[in-house]
């Protein structure tokens, strides 16, 4: 079935759910065809990516969660997994301002046809006159490869799929990656396994300054400059480095986060560094980070020489009618917020330029 709207917002997590609130603010309407808007969002229920959050990521442990426009979050109980309590606060902001969000939806691609863009799904398609694409990461983990790999006789596994440390109860695991979450899985496991290997492409830079509204701005300008050039966007770690929490300073004292340059290659028992060293293994969890969930905008032809689709604010250069939230410097809690007003702002311009 085809519809006529007026914004598609692809994706209800903490940016798509921000633009919608401010889809509202600014007058549109919930879709009926021929206007308003709709949020597609491809889970079976609310809670963006947080609902699938491994089950000892506790309240306690969550860095900067920022609350959704028009609606607080309130007191949450620090013991309770961030995968229950952020899902319940999403489904609670769609409630209270009765968004119009279609689930489960997976859109498959957005291609222009004539003066609108065709967002498609299998069963159905939207004619937007404008889209907020709000798809974040989750569904794009990055597994880089190393020789020998598939010859692993171990488990191997990503952060999308850790479960929590006790399955590795015993076993001599090697965590590779430098963010915040391979750190917090490696806390974890160590607490549990036979011994723990923390590998690293570059060593890794703790802060134990404080996080100011100055310095977050810093970090913003920087993923800025990258995407307004046409580049991939950084993650936010590797702009400002790992937190020097008490239970990192704890851990590093203890040796846990002793790291390791990469190992040259793989084999069925382990590991292999350029020197000769071996390190046998049980298991390989790879918390090498995630890709923005772009593929269904390919039809689009946005990628610019650098590799990354060229964005001026929220805005695509290549396709003024298509908005990124969440993606580059609004790749944050506060700053999906933020980023899903500008969007709403643009496209009422946008709109009432194409009716004057």
């Amino acid at each position: 079935m085809r519809s006529e709207t007026d914004v598609v917002v692809i994706g209800a997590g903490q940016a798509g759910l921000s633009a919608a609130y401010h889809l509202r603010r600014a007058g549109f309407s919930p879709f009926s065809d021929g206007g308003g808007f709709v949020v597609l969002d491809h889970a079976k229920r609310p809670g963006g990516a947080w609902q699938y959050r491994w089950p000892s990521l506790r309240m306690n442990k969550v860095h900067r969660l920022h609350d959704l426009p028009g609606l607080e979050l309130g007191t949450a109980d620090p013991d309770r997994p961030a995968a229950e309590v952020v899902p319940e606060y999403f489904g609670r902001f769609e409630r209270a301002y009765r968004l119009p969000v279609l689930r489960p939806v997976d859109v498959l691609s957005v291609r222009r046809e004539a003066d609108r863009l065709l967002v498609e799904s299998a069963t159905d398609a939207w004619a937007a006159r404008a889209v907020i694409n709000a798809t974040g990461t989750w569904d794009r983990p990055f597994w880089p490869h190393y020789p020998g790999q598939e010859t692993f006789a171990g488990r191997q596994l990503h952060t999308a799929d850790y479960q929590g440390a006790e399955e590795f109860r015993g076993l001599h695991v090697i965590v590779v990656g430098g963010g915040s979450s391979a750190v917090q899985q490696l806390m974890e496991i160590a607490e549990v396994a036979a011994g723990t290997t923390w590998v690293t492409r570059r060593p890794p830079e703790f802060f134990d300054h404080e996080f100011t509204p100055e310095y977050g701005r810093e970090v913003v300008a920087e993923v800025d400059r990258r995407v307004r050039a046409g580049l991939p966007p950084r993650s936010v770690v590797s702009v400002t480095g790992l937190a020097l929490t008490p239970e990192v300073r704890a851990a590093r004292e203890r040796g846990i986060l002793d790291r390791r340059p990469m190992f040259a290659r793989i084999t069925p028992t382990g590991v292999v560094w350029p020197d000769g060293t071996a390190r046998r293994a049980d298991a390989i969890l790879w918390a090498t980070g995630f890709r923005a969930a772009l593929d269904h905008l390919a039809p689009l032809h946005l990628r610019a020489p650098g590799g990354g689709i060229r964005m001026d604010g929220t805005r695509v250069v290549a396709e003024p009618r298509l908005h990124l939230v969440g993606y580059g410097p609004s790749a944050s809690t506060v700053g999906a917020n933020r980023a899903g007003r500008d969007a709403v702002r643009e496209i009422q311009r946008l709109l009432a330029a194409e009716q004057a």
